[in-house]
């Protein structure tokens, strides 16, 4: 087990934008970060990071957390593997104590997962340059291809014996079990090695961590496929991955453009040529996933195809899915017979680079100007054409977008823009009715899709099966009433604990409000505000000091994420006021520091709200007894609901305010 020392020094250490983007571009806007959510599909980013409170929140689909959450959530790390992960990032030395044998191998399984993959990295790594046949056969053909030594290690780039069981009898006789090497796909079920006599490619993920390999076999006329991948496995997801894509990250979003090639050699070729935001989907078509993989670092991707008709034809057809995502696309259509590769070492880096920039075309335009040749003065092909290319256009999420592609369109392939408005707009209706009926059957109870991103983002409170209020994933939850007083107070308190209220008194905010509150807690309507306002007494009582990452890293998830909700805002107050335009607050300080002021009020409010609560059931009380001419207790309640207006009337002369009713 981790110890709390080592625990704290990764808290401390580990800055959530730093953590964040690795895998997200985020943008500088005011004093937060934003960019689009890793978690969810979204069109406009919402994802927020705040340096200054070092949390994120997403104000879309709810996701929330500090460094170590981001991790665990984008990951699916445990707890203690994601401060293993953050611990070796910031070169921490980690603090262990004993932990149950239990508890060691449920971590470990997933562990060994990577272990073993790392292993084998290394076996293929040594075959290929402390080898005879690997120098000779692999290392001859990556370095035939143009790469250099320290290109082939980047990558892991590596050579597999054509002996059935080389690794299989090595990898066992150092103590990895044989089950383990069948469920990577590293050994086949019959025991033999499921790569042979081939050069290799390591996968990696955003991380860094190996998840699986890809084959190519260099015999010529032989019938095996050319390559073969490792299959789908709980670390690796064909479909959420891109190859290069760890590599080529940073440099994605340094030149806010993203690469698209298909082969490996491809990828490798260019980024030791300098082009480094480059990667492949490895021939096969374009995934949701994959496609949201490139959108958390740019919105701009270029896809670079063969100089082959055909199959630039029948990969176009994948490309509407990108379209949807609001992305922009641009095509360039390399020489005839070409590959990046080929093109790169034929003409040179400098060239390769001039080609990419004044070739490219957006997608839709290259798509109609392709398909217009093919149709001619065909008529009917051309009118085939016009509903594929509209198809393409109605995508496009943006409607300013769609109509300016729409004008090109129209004058590209001379038709009346007026017709391809009317056939768009039809094709839009369409699919926005598919999509609500696919939203409709999709939350039908018989059709549970957790991961469906057309359901509408929660804006209630559910209620739990123990009559607790849990909070809504988003950050809209709808309170009224006590509820929404509960609340307030309930943020006041986390998002300023620890402030001095009054220096004289040595006052600090936990204290001053819950002093006020103490003899109602019990009365709280929200059971988690009323865990949190106990925990809260209990430490003023005892006399600890805490802070809002008390409750940020409190160990129940509950209590962690209504902490996270408070603290962020999808609001914040403008520098630019003061710094642009001079005009700094006049009647408070900054938001930030108007905690006095905050916690007045909302002592006031719950008070005040509290006192009219007991008024209005006090009412109801006495329009009973007066139907039932209960003289007695129709005379008592008069006298109650007396001093509860007087209580009501001292309050607002207390805190100089207006009761109008």
């Amino acid at each position: 087990m981790i110890s709390q020392k080592s625990i704290q020094e990764i808290m401390d250490a580990a800055k959530v934008e730093e953590v964040v983007e690795e895998f997200v571009n985020l943008k500088r806007r005011g004093a937060n970060m934003i960019g689009n959510c890793p978690f969810h599909n979204e069109k406009t980013p919402s994802f927020t990071v705040s340096p200054t409170k070092n949390l994120y929140k997403c104000f879309g689909c709810g996701k929330a957390g500090n460094s170590v959450g981001f991790i665990m959530e984008h990951e699916t790390m445990s707890y203690p593997e994601a401060l293993r992960y953050l611990a070796k990032k910031y070169r921490i030395e980690l603090e262990e104590t004993q932990t149950s044998q239990e508890s060691i191998q449920e971590r470990q399984h997933r562990d060994s997962l990577f272990i073993i993959n790392d292993y084998a990295q290394n076996f293929y790594d040594e075959q290929l340059f402390e080898t005879d046949t690997g120098k000779s056969v692999g290392l001859h053909y990556f370095k035939e291809r143009g790469f250099r030594e320290e290109t082939i290690k980047n990558f892991g780039l590596g050579f597999a014996p054509a002996k059935g069981d080389a690794f299989t009898v090595k990898a066992t006789q150092d103590g990895h079990k044989l089950e383990m090497l069948k469920s990577l796909g590293l050994t086949s079920k019959h025991g033999r090695d499921f790569f042979r006599d081939r050069v290799m490619f390591t996968l990696h993920n955003l991380s860094g961590k190996v998840i699986g390999f890809a084959g190519r076999i260099l015999q010529k006329n032989v019938k095996a496929p050319k390559y073969i991948n490792s299959p789908e496995t709980e670390i690796y997801l064909k479909s959420k991955f891109l190859y290069g894509a760890y590599q080529a990250r940073k440099s994605i979003r340094q030149n806010d453009e993203c690469i698209m090639v298909e082969g490996y050699t491809d990828v490798i070729s260019l980024h030791q040529a300098g082009v480094e935001n480059v990667v492949a989907s490895s021939g096969t078509s374009l995934t949701v996933d994959q496609i949201n993989l490139v959108k958390r670092y740019t919105p701009n991707i270029k896809i670079l195809y063969d100089g082959d008709a055909a199959g630039v034809k029948a990969a176009l057809r994948g490309l509407d899915l990108v379209l949807e995502q609001d992305l922009n696309v641009k095509v360039v259509l390399l020489p005839e017979g070409e590959d990046p590769d080929s093109y790169l070492q034929k003409v040179g880096i400098t060239a390769f680079q001039e080609y990419l920039k004044n070739q490219a075309n957006d997608f839709i335009l290259f798509k109609t100007e392709l398909l217009m040749a093919e149709a001619a003065n065909d008529p009917v092909k051309k009118t085939k054409l016009i509903k594929d290319i509209v198809s393409s256009i109605a995508r496009i999420p943006d409607p300013l977008k769609r109509s300016l592609f729409v004008k090109q369109c129209a004058s590209v392939m001379d038709v009346d823009e007026n017709i391809l408005i009317n056939e768009a707009n039809n094709m839009v209706t369409e699919l926005v009715r598919k999509r609500r009926q696919y939203r409709q059957r999709d939350d039908s109870p018989r059709n549970p899709s957790p991961n469906n991103f057309l359901k509408p983002v929660p804006n209630q409170e559910q209620q739990g099966q123990d009559g607790t209020t849990k909070e809504s994933k988003s950050n809209r939850v709808v309170l009224e009433g006590m509820q929404l007083q509960e609340r307030e107070i309930v943020r006041v308190l986390v998002t300023h604990c620890g402030k001095v209220f009054d220096e004289e008194e040595n006052l600090n905010v936990e204290a001053y409000i819950l002093s006020n509150i103490e003899e109602v807690i019990n009365d709280f309507q929200n059971k988690l505000y009323e865990r949190v306002i106990k925990e809260c007494l209990e430490k003023v009582i005892s006399g600890v000091n805490f802070s809002s990452s008390y409750f940020v890293n409190h160990p129940d998830q509950e209590v962690s994420q209504l902490a996270i909700s408070l603290l962020h805002s999808p609001f914040e107050y403008s520098p630019n006021w003061i710094t642009m335009h001079n005009h700094p607050l006049q009647n408070q300080p900054d938001p930030d520091m108007n905690f006095k002021k905050d916690s007045i009020n909302v002592v006031y409010m719950y008070k005040m709200k509290k006192v009219d609560q007991m008024l209005s059931e006090n009412q109801e009380k006495i329009k009973q007894a007066q139907n039932e001419k209960d003289e007695g207790s129709y005379m008592t309640l008069l006298r109650i609901h007396q001093k509860l207006s007087q209580m009501r009337n001292d309050l607002a002369a207390e805190f100089k305010a207006v009761v109008l009713r």
